[in-house]
């Protein structure tokens, strides 16, 4: 970057740390007076009736050692290949987030910033804890999406978000769709840790996002608040997993506030995960059982490829379960304990379990928390 455009990033940087200046009294004083740097070459009088006594002074006094090293640690950041500041304005700034009531000022973007600029975007979000089935549907999903060429929008977080996000990038290039991690962090803060190699994975083939400066650690409160720029990102928000009292119901909340459709993958009545989606469907989300159900309800072509089986013929399998297997028959898709499934199939005990460890191994049924069970649709 030049000095002049170091100089813009600066002042940016500089009003997002000022003391009292949140994302609100920031675009105030944009709208007022222009960008950052006139904003701090402006009357004291005209600051103090646009944002108070108080911000006026603290836009007015010379940044602090911590603010000055900030500043130059997030030039040196943008400056590297991949690395950029997109600012409220910029050619490169999302379009879809200008129309949700409360954009960010400044968003940090590591990777392909070109996917906050597809036309078909659609966020996939979940249970932290998913179900093996859960997880394994988010992945599916967002495979066969991707391949479509839809950009698929999460949180990064465990559970479903990762699954999602790995199931984009697992689509076949070209036409791929990729995926947008939206982070509750800094962009140079990974979080959960263990997501490490994943968030590699997005950098290099997707895009990480974030509204909050360089170093940010993760807090409470800035999980809630990214979740309106990973609706806000989207055309429309899939939930495949939720629990009644989920982050991922105030996404699709939030969704519905700002215009976008929400969509809801049904369950099994006995599983907790399931009773979110549901009640979203009550609420009016459209009810979703293949790739196709959302596809169409945007008029966004199907892959050209073969798209997977949808969720129920995925529930089936391609040749359903081995003929003598009585267990799978007596789990069907409901969530059921060992004395249920002893009940159902008469056998033993001892039979039982080890009929069951072989289907753990086999990839064909989860052992829940509880002593429960829960069959997997085969791939």
């Amino acid at each position: 970057m030049g000095a002049a455009e170091d100089e813009d990033l600066a002042g940016w940087v500089r009003l997002m740390q000022t003391p009292g200046v949140g994302a609100l009294t920031a675009r105030q004083l944009l709208s007022a007076f222009g960008l950052p740097q006139q904003i701090f070459a402006s009357a004291p009088a005209a600051l103090r009736r646009v944002a108070g006594e108080a911000i006026a002074a603290a836009l007015l006094a010379p940044p602090d050692a911590q603010t000055r090293d900030l500043i130059a640690r997030t030039i040196d950041w943008a400056a590297q290949p991949g690395q950029a500041c997109l600012r409220l304005g910029d050619a490169g700034y999302p379009h879809s987030l200008l129309d949700i009531g409360d954009p960010p000022p400044l968003l940090y973007a590591l990777g392909d910033a070109r996917l906050l600029q597809s036309p078909r975007r659609l966020a996939v979000v979940g249970a932290r804890n998913p179900t093996a089935q859960g997880e394994r549907d988010a992945a599916a999903f967002a495979q066969a999406f991707s391949a479509a060429g839809v950009t698929i929008v999460s949180g990064f977080a465990l559970g479903i978000d990762a699954a999602a996000h790995r199931g984009a990038l697992a689509a076949p290039a070209p036409g791929r769709g990729s995926t947008i991690a939206v982070l509750g962090t800094g962009c140079d803060r990974i979080y959960p840790a263990r997501h490490r190699d994943l968030a590699h994975a997005v950098a290099e083939g997707g895009l990480l996002l974030s509204e909050f400066s360089l170093g940010t650690p993760p807090a409470r409160g800035n999980f809630p608040r990214r979740n309106r720029l990973i609706s806000g990102l989207a055309s429309g928000v899939l939930v495949v997993e939720a629990a009644t009292h989920s982050g991922s119901l105030i996404t699709a909340r939030l969704a519905a506030e700002q215009g976008r459709e929400v969509f809801a993958i049904p369950g099994s009545i006995h599983n907790p995960l399931s009773h979110g989606c549901h009640r979203l469907i009550r609420e009016g989300a459209k009810l979703v059982e293949s790739v196709a159900d959302v596809l169409e309800e945007f008029d966004w072509p199907l892959a050209t490829t073969a798209a997977p089986r949808d969720a129920a013929a995925a529930q089936e399998g391609e040749a359903g379960p081995p003929p003598d297997c009585d267990v799978l028959r007596a789990l069907g898709y409901d969530i059921r304990d060992f004395d249920e499934l002893a009940a159902r199939t008469g056998w033993p005990a001892d039979r039982l379990n080890a009929r069951l460890l072989d289907l753990e191994l086999e990839g064909c049924v989860a052992r829940l928390p509880g002593g429960r069970f829960q069959r997997i649709a085969r791939a």
